[in-house]
């Protein structure tokens, strides 16, 4: 088939490869979704070049592949150095090269898809959590030896909540679990298991807390890697213990916990002892108290053998009838000195009875004086009416009191002679 058109025209309105090449170009490098785009991929075949790391990306199926290119001044760079048969995440830009016609996307960061990419996130946020000290053994605390009340945070409908239950109830009768429900497989588990220990930390009942589930792939324990709730094990007021079914390396949970096991069964095993042990241990100590006795009774016995031994040999008893002589005598003369001290004590309280009595106001007056107080006066201290002392004191129609011997009278002044 023919063109219709002249050959001038045609001529005129073809382009250049060069010019088809710019044209690609431009529209390849002005998309702004094109300039930093991720893209997924496997890589097929790599080399390395002085001026960096060429490598291919193509679906797993190889229905299709892109040309890559990491420069050596973004190597350092890469989360991920690409390898063949390994999947990434590549973020780049498309660029066309005209010399051949291709285009490629030079790589600005490279990290692992899937499960690889799981491992890396893992990786970053332990070390940050490392940083901060959460994995510190110092931080740990010991379990309680024989708790009261303890806590247990899993699935409901889990046969670890049925394992922890038979084992606890088998091993120490008697014991109250406090039971805090969670979702633990999800995208939902993080914050409910954050929730549930929340719950367990309001009731403020139980000692230690159990956190738990069965065993399950990779994907299906992801929740114990989450920061929020790696967070909420660490600041929990109360020791936590982690048993969780798996057999790879521990999580970030069992890291940050206060002790971690294998399985939900274990843990119960190990929050609590055996009533079987305690009995057993029980008997061991009463055993070793009766010994310890008997060492003790022996001892003793064995030491006063000596001591009677000791005493024979010193003729003891002879020091002691001499001490009791010596002390009797020591006696009498105390009980003579005291005697006579006594004696004079009381004849000097005799003496100074007998000052008292002479000196007493009330004998005075039982030899006929009298006392006149003046009841219009001052009162005196101690509250008596003052004495009159001098004629000079009174005025005519005064009332005086005069005290005698026996009694008093009341009197008024007639008259007054100085």
């Amino acid at each position: 088939m023919t063109s219709d058109l002249p050959d001038s025209l045609i001529a005129e309105t073809a382009l250049s490869v060069a010019g088809l090449t710019d044209y690609i170009r431009f529209l390849l490098e002005q998309d702004e979704e094109l300039q930093r785009v991720w893209v997924t991929g496997e890589v097929s075949s790599k080399s390395h070049h002085r001026s960096g790391l060429f490598f291919t990306l193509q679906d797993p199926n190889g229905g299709a592949a892109i040309k890559c290119v990491a420069w050596n001044s973004q190597l350092a760079k890469l989360a991920q150095i690409p390898v063949p048969g390994e999947q990434l995440i590549i973020l780049g830009s498309i660029r066309l090269y005209p010399q051949r016609g291709e285009y490629q996307l030079s790589v600005w960061q490279a990290l692992p898809a899937g499960v690889g990419l799981q491992a890396l996130r893992y990786q970053q946020l332990r070390k940050r959590l490392e940083a901060e000290g959460f994995f510190d053994p110092q931080r740990k605390r010991s379990l309680p030896l024989h708790p009261q009340a303890i806590a247990v945070v899993t699935s409901p409908t889990a046969a670890a909540w049925g394992d922890i239950q038979k084992t606890l109830k088998h091993r120490y009768p008697g014991l109250h679990v406090i039971f805090s429900p969670a979702t633990v497989q999800g995208e939902q588990a993080p914050e409910s298991i954050v929730n549930a220990i929340q719950r367990v930390e309001q009731d403020g009942r139980a000692e230690v807390l159990i956190l738990s589930r069965g065993g399950g792939a990779v994907e299906e324990l992801a929740c114990f890697n989450d920061e929020r709730v790696v967070r909420a094990v660490a600041c929990c007021s109360i020791p936590v213990i982690t048993g969780i079914g798996h057999q790879r390396d521990e999580s970030l949970v069992d890291l940050v916990a206060d002790a971690s096991v294998h399985t939900p069964t274990a843990a119960a095993e190990r929050v609590v002892p055996a009533l079987g042990e305690l009995y057993t241990q029980h008997q061991q100590r009463v055993v070793a108290l009766h010994e310890s006795v008997r060492s003790c009774l022996e001892t003793s016995q064995n030491q006063l053998e000596q001591m009677r031994n000791r005493l024979r040999r010193l003729r003891l008893d002879r020091q002691v009838q001499q001490e009791m002589h010596e002390l009797s005598w020591k006696r009498q003369k105390l009980v003579r000195a005291t005697t006579a001290q006594l004696q004079q004590a009381t004849q000097h309280v005799e003496m100074l009875r007998q000052k008292l009595a002479t000196l007493d106001p009330r004998a005075v007056l039982q030899r006929g004086y009298a006392v006149v107080r003046q009841q219009n006066g001052a009162i005196a201290s101690g509250g008596a009416l003052p004495i009159a002392r001098s004629a000079a004191e009174l005025a005519v129609g005064e009332e005086l009191l005069v005290q005698l011997g026996q009694g008093e009278v009341k009197v008024r002044v007639t008259e007054v002679k100085e």
